[in-house]
């Protein structure tokens, strides 16, 4: 399913362009946990890394007994040590 475009009516209405776009969203919660709204895919999953691919990147997670849990068509719940995110932009 498409989303449509953060447009002015959004903005009026302070919508949170993460619902009304593709644009992905980042919860950190310490070094333990990190939840990905607006997910893609996953590209690679190991113990100790873990690359999502997003609509305007892909996430680089790094890290030891990295677990993927709660996932759904929209978002994803990444748990262990985190040690390292990196992103790397594939859209301008």
């Amino acid at each position: 399913m498409k989303k449509r475009s953060y447009n002015r009516l959004d903005k009026i209405l302070e919508m949170p362009k993460e619902i009304c776009s593709d644009i992905p969203k980042i919860i950190i919660t310490g070094f333990d946990e990190m939840i990905i709204e607006n997910f893609k895919g996953i590209l690679e999953y190991e113990e100790f890394f873990v690359r999502i691919n997003t609509h305007i990147g892909i996430i680089n997670i790094n890290g030891f007994n990295l677990n993927l849990e709660n996932m759904t068509n929209d978002d994803i719940k990444v748990t262990g040590q985190i040690e390292n995110i990196d992103i790397e932009r594939t859209v301008d």
